[in-house]
């Protein structure tokens, strides 16, 4: 039976988990494994590789093959190098920072504040809510109609008047210009009786 060091596939679709395992050959990709050694996850900046040496060693020694992936994973760990006798047995894996607990954080700002001076902070009290009645609402709506209402009377006053201005305006050329007509009408029969008097002579002789 050949004997495999190989990934096994675990995650989500976009963010795939391996772990590094001991399995036959003839098995799936995702089947049965005889042992698990580490983790290996890509995703991550840097990626995370976490192999345990001792049993890399241990299966190496009794001929188990790694994969190409595999491969390329115990020469960043360096446990390919070691087991081969080459130099580089260090490696170059990458370690991802530690990251502070969130304790460790709230216990840095705690100290840090605890000797500033501290000054009582005091909220305002809530005004009380003041409940407003139909009959006020109206009152207060008829106040706002009332100089509306008396400037309409006061415009409907102005036009009323205007017209009576310019009737009055207009009657008074009519009643001057009456007599002027009139003073000719007179003195046409005057001049028209002229004619007959001196006709009366002419007869007699």
């Amino acid at each position: 039976m050949a004997v495999k060091i190989k990934l096994k596939r675990l995650g989500k679709i976009r963010n795939p988990q391996y772990r590094v395992v001991i399995a036959d050959s003839r098995t799936a990709r995702d089947g049965r494994a005889i042992e698990e050694i580490g983790l290996y996850h890509p995703k991550e900046e840097p990626s995370l590789i976490q192999i345990n040496s001792e049993r890399v060693q241990y299966w190496l020694g009794v001929g188990a093959q790694p994969t190409e992936p595999v491969l390329v994973l115990l020469k960043i760990t360096g446990d390919w190098q070691k087991f081969k006798g080459l130099p580089g047995a260090e490696g170059t894996l990458r370690v991802a920072e530690s990251k502070t607990s969130k304790l460790d954080n709230f216990a840095a700002t705690v100290l840090a504040v605890a000797d500033e001076p501290r000054t009582p902070t005091i909220k305002p009290k809530a005004e009380p809510k003041v409940e407003v009645t139909e009959a006020e609402v109206a009152a207060v709506e008829a106040t706002e109609e009332a100089p509306a209402v008396e400037a309409d009377v006061a415009e409907v006053a102005v036009t009323e008047e205007a017209p009576a201005v310019e009737t009055a305006a207009e009657e008074a050329p009519v009643a001057e210009a009456a007599p002027a007509e009139e003073a000719p009408a007179e003195e046409a029969p005057v001049a028209e009786e002229a004619p007959a008097a001196e006709e009366a002579p002419a007869e007699e002789a």
